[in-house]
């Protein structure tokens, strides 16, 4: 399957879940999409069938609440089964709405506070250099983080051990639960502050395919000893065009004939 084909079954999963509760947070599924598409189907080595597998690259989701997109890939790659999908959010489910590593495999940790992911992620590049292993650390991580002290205390640390094996990925969807995150907090070009950091850094359209590969591919080769980042500039509710125009979409409620309404426009965009 390609890449787009890829991107198009993980915004569908993320789609079918959401229709289970009715709400969630969909709009960031449909938007790192592309983004997940890419770290598991292009640059990640991994095993479905022995998801704890010491060589694999670790993919580390900070921000919990976007669960929903990863169990997305998750199921896609078949570390996870389809029929769960309708569990979503469920009483014992495997899936529920915040992820949590004790529940889930494929889950490396359990996120929800914001601004520790990438503090994890360093610890564990710096473990797996430790032990001579060459996996790879992603990080997704929110626009809404880079307001989180911690996170550039984290970002230091990393400059500091020289994690070449770290690579982190900011979704700046430029939208928190109080509106836009350049309102919140007076954000400006952000490839610049993390070079100063010490960083390999590139800003990409995180809902253009090639751009995103090209990104990666960059970031994974990159010969300095350094860590990497990719500020990804993604839209909220990619790809269903009547959810992409709603004012506030960081938490949706859509009701259930909006549903069958995204997913007969999702269908038609279904890459040959």
């Amino acid at each position: 399957m390609s890449l787009a084909q890829r991107a198009w079954a993980i915004r569908r999963n993320a789609l079918l879940m959401g229709e289970v509760q009715g709400q969630g947070y969909i709009g960031q599924a449909l938007g790192v999409a592309d983004i997940l598409a890419v770290s598991y189907f292009h640059v990640m080595r991994l095993r479905a069938d022995d998801p704890e597998w010491e060589g694999r690259d670790r993919f580390y989701l900070s921000i919990g609440h976007y669960a929903i997109a990863l169990y997305a890939a998750l199921i896609e790659a078949g570390i996870l089964p389809e029929d769960e999908i309708a569990t979503y959010g469920m009483d014992d489910s495997r899936l529920p709405m915040s992820g949590m590593a004790a529940y889930t495999p494929g889950m490396e940790i359990t996120g929800g506070s914001l601004g520790h992911g990438l503090g994890i992620a360093v610890g564990a590049a710096l473990g797996l250099k430790r032990k001579n292993n060459p996996a790879f650390v992603y990080n997704l991580l929110s626009d809404g983080e880079l307001g989180e002290g911690s996170t550039w205390e984290a970002v230091m640390s990393a400059t500091q051990w020289k994690l070449d094996n770290l690579i982190a990925i900011v979704d700046f969807n430029n939208q928190q639960a109080d509106g836009p995150s350049r309102a919140a907090l007076a954000q400006g070009a952000e490839a610049p502050k993390w070079e100063a950091f010490g960083w390999f850094a590139q800003e990409v359209d995180g809902n253009d395919l090639a751009a995103v590969v090209a990104a990666f591919d960059a970031a994974k080769t990159h010969p300095n000893p350094c860590p990497r980042v990719i500020i990804c500039n993604t839209k909220m509710c990619h790809g269903i065009s009547f959810l992409e125009t709603r004012e506030k979409t960081h938490f949706i409620r859509v009701e259930a004939d909006e549903w069958a309404k995204a997913l007969a426009e999702h269908e038609e965009k279904k890459p040959l």
